[in-house]
């Protein structure tokens, strides 16, 4: 492989493994507001119990993203320089707020709620937590905004005589139709996350501690898992609005999700399809007339252009050259997005019908399912986001800019292996690092929240509430 493949190879395994953190932090820091707002309102120590418990996953989870998400950055620098170059005027300004602002405010408020806890007054401690937590949605429409830009390059002119994009209009970026139905869908995967993991650490407890006192485990687990649900069916609406602005301004991704091949109307949706080794062509598929045109136009006759169709239209258009995305890639995970998804609701409704009427839920195979739950949002996010970026292809900057064109001149094969090698090594110890301490804190369950005997002021020490 070139230098451009094995750089496309460290930004997509970086890509995904910080993008396992960032929903969790998203969904769990509106939740673990949530529980502390249940508290300061009702008085109830459960609330505060569950709380402090999903309070130190929510902050374990939020450390890793941080870590991870670093590196994101300085890979535009090194294998991407030519990219930075042409996208630096536009993303500098959504880039620099999301640092300066959203971060910040993430950060600032998060550790007062760290170091506040019985030195705040309570609704002034609380108000750090929510801060933060609308912290973590700025910063995920800012980032989003930058790659919407991507997907559809607007408010911008290009500057030939310096070989760039240049902005004109910031308010254009901030309200590109690509991101405003990306946000609400992508903030729909974070709750999903979140809800699952609230939910399986609940059941576990539940489960395994049949007979005592798990009036809080019980709550975690209608929390999480009403959460789930919620969030598949904003999911499955966002998604429906997304796929109609995928076929407006990207049609040859979704011609790809879809492996359509010839343009139809109506375009049938297929269950499944297998075709060519080399994905230029399907063998076989299976699958439902019309829905296709209902889910890319909103009419069920409406006309769905197929890959063949756009490839001539690219080729006529920007020169000679293949512009289809890898189909099996794009077509697999798609499915897979959206499987994973409605399995985890299918879960959260199971553990929901098994506590129904006060029972307490005691199945061996429902214990095992609950497990598994979490990790389904985070694959449905991960498969998601490789098919918003993989789709794409081979555009880095759709209609702008090749991917073959991106990558930084003077960086050799050698380089970006070294780079590579130290990043998997690194983030697989920080992915033993995450898990163990996950695995650690939930099993202990929620913490005694009885108050200390007081001490005076001169003997007590700035700690870490935990």
């Amino acid at each position: 492989m070139d230098a451009t493949e094995l750089a496309r190879w460290q930004f997509g395994i970086t890509t995904v493994y910080h993008f396992l953190f960032v929903p969790l932090t998203i969904g769990l820091s509106f939740m673990v507001a949530g529980m502390q707002t249940a508290w300061v309102r009702s008085g109830n120590d459960k609330w505060l119990r569950l709380t402090k418990l999903f309070g130190k996953l929510f902050l374990i989870n939020f450390a890793m993203g941080v870590v991870t998400g670093l590196v994101q950055e300085f890979q535009f620098g090194m294998n991407w320089s030519t990219y930075s170059r042409f996208v630096g005027d536009i993303f500098g300004a959504p880039l620099a707020i999301e640092a300066l602002l959203a971060f910040f405010l993430e950060s600032t408020f998060l550790g007062l709620w760290i170091f506040g806890w019985d030195r705040l007054p309570k609704r002034l401690h609380l108000a750090c937590i929510w801060i933060a937590a609308i912290g973590t949605v700025l910063s995920a429409y800012f980032i989003l905004a930058a790659n919407s830009w991507m997907q559809n390059p607007v408010g911008f002119t290009f500057n030939a005589e310096r070989g760039r994009a240049e902005l004109t209009d910031f308010w254009a970026v901030l309200t590109n139709k690509v991101v405003l139905v990306t946000f609400p869908h992508t903030i729909a995967g974070a709750f999903l996350a979140a809800g699952g993991l609230v939910a399986a650490v609940g059941m576990w407890h539940l489960i395994r501690r049949a007979g005592a006192d798990t009036s809080e485990y019980r709550s975690a687990v209608k929390i999480g898992s009403w959460t789930t649900v919620v969030a598949m069916a904003a999911l499955l609406i966002t998604g429906d609005t997304q796929g109609k602005i995928m076929t407006e301004v990207q049609p040859m991704k979704m011609a790809a999700a879809e492996a359509l091949y010839e343009t139809e109307q109506p375009a049938p949706f297929s269950i499944l399809t297998i075709g060519t080794l080399d994905g230029t062509k399907p063998v076989y598929q299976l699958d439902i007339p019309g829905v296709l045109s209902f889910l890319g136009t909103g009419s069920f006759d409406g006309e769905v252009k197929g890959i063949n169709d756009l490839q001539a239209e690219y080729v006529s258009k920007y020169g000679e050259g293949d512009y289809r995305p890898i189909i099996p890639v794009t077509y697999w995970t798609f499915r897979l997005m959206i499987g994973f998804g409605m399995l985890a609701a299918l879960i959260a409704l199971w553990a929901l019908w098994s506590m129904r009427r006060g029972r307490a839920p005691a199945s061996k195979w429902l214990l095992r399912a609950m497990v598994v739950l979490p990790l389904l949002p985070l694959a449905g996010n991960a498969t998601g986001w490789i098919f918003t970026e993989m789709g794409r292809q081979p555009w880095i900057v759709f209609t702008q800019m090749l991917t073959a064109n991106a990558a930084s001149p003077t960086v050799g094969p050698g380089d970006v292996i070294t780079s590579l090698s130290v990043y998997t090594l690194l983030y697989g110890v920080l992915a033993v690092v995450e898990v163990g301490l996950l695995l650690r804190y939930a099993r202990a369950g929620v913490p005694d929240v009885t108050p200390a005997e007081p001490a005076g002021d001169d003997d007590r020490p700035l700690a870490f509430a935990y």
